[in-house]
């Protein structure tokens, strides 16, 4: 599972990477406040992908063959219903996001383009959520692998075309993101066929059943809430960034893209943690919940802890892939340690947010999270005097507030759920 869902952040690292060789400060920091804004609307519907493996390894627990099936068409429903408002409201909404980022003139332009291409995209974006989270909750993290690593081939290869051969700049960009979703969901929609294959087909009544879809819509407000706290805090970062000048903008965005890698690889254990507690709630096993909670737990601080001593070792080399820039270079060595420290004080919070979503403990889960952004306000406050220092402490403090409140909270749910 952590192969599957590293793949995704080279969706946006590819489009950083090349956008970055050509050197142009503007056009970097474009792409990044552009990744950040995509990130703040499709984030927020991320309930697609974690209700969809809790729904789904539920009800593979429970040995419920026709739920199953019915989960992933209700997810696509919603999915292509919120995907087309979005379309529908990209004008209020690429103001009111560009104009909340406060970027110089030059960096709002070109983000101003790329949104205008990758906007399109929503629904199918939205859809590719869906279709992973419903493979992944069926514990078929082979196609969902599969899936992932076809995006973003084709993603590497139309993007690099536009960009390096027909000279697009940041509409290359976007333009390679959209055909490689598109692809994307055609290739889930064909899989997730070929595994109902002589099932019957779903009933209506089975899928607008009221009482499923209010326990869907209660799950996924919940993720919602939880993952609008977490956008807050990097559109915060981001916006602060853009206020401190284009180069520690687009400084701190290529940090932020070696602090997503991590945090994908360590979602990876996450996302297993969803599928085996759904599973095992579904099941009504307490022990295998509990021996799911502890190799999630264990294995993923041993990933972080080799992610970290890999940006402390080659972070340098690492930055300097990602842009050619010696201004952005040097700002972005400045603060690299940022980076190096990030995977070890979030994997808890990635760990633990995979249990409770798998668990449906939802409730709670947005809780905490709106206390840990509480703590990070407090913290930036607290330090804002020391600039880009400070912003980075911050992050940090909420990627450990996150963790260290779930595991404070997780032996009452334990009691609550299985008595």
């Amino acid at each position: 599972m952590t192969l599957a869902n590293l793949t995704t952040p080279l969706l946006g690292i590819v489009g950083t990477a090349l956008i970055g060789q050509l050197g142009q400060a503007h056009l970097l920091g474009a792409v990044a406040i552009s990744a950040v804004v995509f990130d703040c609307i499709f984030w927020l519907f991320g309930f697609l992908r974690m209700g969809t493996v809790a729904l789904t390894a539920q009800a593979m627990g429970a040995h419920d063959i026709a739920e199953q099936r019915t989960v992933l068409a209700r997810a696509l429903l919603l999915a292509f219903g919120i995907g087309l408002t979005i379309v529908v409201l990209q004008i209020p909404i690429g103001e009111i996001a560009y104009r909340t980022m406060g970027a110089s003139p030059d960096v709002t332009a070109a983000a101003k383009t790329y949104f205008a291409i990758r906007i399109w995209a929503a629904p199918i974006t939205l859809a590719n959520y869906a279709v992973l989270g419903w493979l992944i909750g069926q514990a078929r993290t082979d196609f969902a692998l599969g899936l992932q690593v076809l995006i973003n081939i084709v993603n590497i290869a139309v993007t690099a075309l536009l960009i390096m051969g027909f000279e697009m700049s940041v509409a290359g960009a976007a333009l390679g993101t959209v055909i490689a979703e598109a692809v994307g969901l055609a290739g889930g929609l064909a899989i997730a066929a070929w595994l109902g294959r002589g099932a019957p087909p779903i009933k209506r009544e089975a899928l607008f059943d009221r009482a499923k879809f209010v326990r869907m819509l209660a799950v996924n407000r919940d993720i919602m809430i939880r993952t609008a706290a977490l956008i807050t805090a990097f559109a915060f970062f981001t916006a602060q960034s853009a206020q401190q000048g284009d180069t520690i903008l687009a400084a701190n965005a290529v940090l932020n893209n070696l602090v997503m890698i991590a945090a994908y690889f360590l979602d990876g254990f996450a996302m297993a943690a969803e599928q085996l507690c759904g599973h095992a709630v579904g099941a009504r096993n307490e022990t295998a919940f509990r021996r799911s909670t502890k190799l999630c737990i264990g294995w993923g601080f041993g990933l972080a802890v080799i992610v970290a001593l890999v940006f402390w070792l080659f972070g340098t080399t690492l930055i300097g892939w990602m842009t050619a820039s010696p201004e952005v270079r040097i700002a972005a060595e400045a603060f690299l340690m940022f980076a190096v420290i990030a995977p070890i004080a979030g994997v808890f919070a990635y760990a633990y947010d995979g249990i409770f979503i798998g668990a449906t403990w939802t409730e709670d889960m947005r809780n905490l999270m709106l206390l840990s952004l509480a703590a990070y306000f407090a913290v930036w406050w607290a330090l804002s005097s020391y600039g880009n220092t400070g912003l980075w402490i911050a992050l940090v403090v909420l990627l450990g507030a996150r963790g260290g409140l779930q595991a404070l909270r997780y032996p009452a749910l334990m009691q609550k759920t299985f008595g």
